[in-house]
């Protein structure tokens, strides 16, 4: 394994304390390196919107803290859930009279940890589960087995985030969030496992020409095993999986976002997202907004996803809202 790191173990706190050294006038760290927030910390007027979970999805979700999104972030080891003390002092330290949003991907330990820390809080807070991923839906499952938050939660921290800055309540914030999770669907495939840095060792292995379709953002197995397919047939496969799930016909408008799992070179995806764009639109669906761009990742995996949201009117006035983050910016 060749890493750029000193200590596999102090990753993590190193690489906090350069990105928040690097984006000063976005970001500040606090309380030791457990959570990050925003420069401007607490609006009494605005419900606060937090996010976080294990670190390696980079830059998700540290990328999008700042005006338009999350309020605060908190990141734990490497595809470990953060403890719940760290998630209740970032509540505290941007949480104002109209209360705390938590958007969690579906995941036990990140939903018993934030629901832990929501207790330990004087504010009313809500919780958002995001479990926008596809990829076994259609497949034997198990309890063990949910429908994982992905690439989708970006999008809808960015609605919320968005709505929260407009002055919608807390209960408006949590119910239009919910919506947007439900109208927005993911899937991905690896053409390469990943490798923890404590570890030292791929998480998997393919051989010869397999991917993994359906990959999970740890490196969870997906629904099967396949050839290395083209770009036009990687976008029909997820592209129909995704449209299983969503209510989207002729006619309609959607975000389309193509995302690089951590080795993917932006050429590979926008050969992805040229792919997807004209296989929506020979379904007789418009792209109307659109992203590009590594924003969700598995440490080094090279592969991608695809996330498809349908629009309506208000989640595409909110989404063209201004957002100052270090991965978003615009308005």
């Amino acid at each position: 394994m060749k890493k750029i790191l000193n200590n596999p173990a102090d990753a993590l706190i190193e690489a906090l304390q350069g990105f928040t050294k690097a984006h000063d006038s976005v970001v500040r760290l606090h309380d030791g390196g457990r959570f990050v927030t925003r420069v401007e910390r607490k609006n009494k007027d605005k419900v606060a919107i937090v996010s976080g979970g294990g670190s390696g999805h980079e830059p998700m979700h540290l990328g999008f803290i700042g005006t338009g999104m999350l309020d605060a972030a908190c990141p734990g080891e490497v595809f470990t859930s953060p403890t719940p003390a760290p998630i209740a002092g970032a509540i505290e330290a941007v949480t104002g009279d109209a209360g705390c949003l938590m958007i969690v991907k579906n995941y036990a330990g990140d939903i018993m940890n934030f629901e832990m820390a929501s207790e330990m809080c004087d504010h009313q807070v809500e919780i958002v589960v995001t479990d926008d991923d596809v990829a076994l839906l259609d497949v034997t499952r198990s309890d063990d087995q949910p429908n994982r938050g992905v690439a989708g939660t970006l999008i809808v921290e960015k609605i919320v985030g968005a709505a929260a800055e407009n002055g919608l309540s807390l209960n408006e914030c949590a119910e239009l969030g919910r919506r947007v999770n439900n109208a927005t669907g993911s899937m991905a495939a690896a053409l390469s496992s990943c490798t923890v840095p404590v570890a030292g060792t791929p998480t998997f292995e393919l051989v010869g020409n397999e991917i993994e379709l359906g990959v999970g953002i740890h490196g969870e197995a997906g629904r099967e095993r396949i050839e290395l397919c083209s770009a036009d047939e990687l976008a029909e496969l997820f592209i129909a999986a995704i449209l299983e799930k969503l209510d989207v016909h002729t006619g309609d408008e959607v975000l389309l976002m193509c995302n690089g799992l951590g080795a993917t070179p932006p050429i590979e995806l926008y050969v992805l997202f040229n792919s997807a764009v004209l296989n929506l639109e020979q379904r007789g669906i418009s792209v109307a907004r659109s992203q590009v761009g590594t924003f969700c990742t598995a440490l080094d995996m090279a592969g991608a996803s695809l996330t498809v949201t349908k629009l309506d009117q208000q989640v595409l006035a909110l989404w063209d809202e201004p957002v100052k983050t270090v991965t978003w910016q615009w308005g």
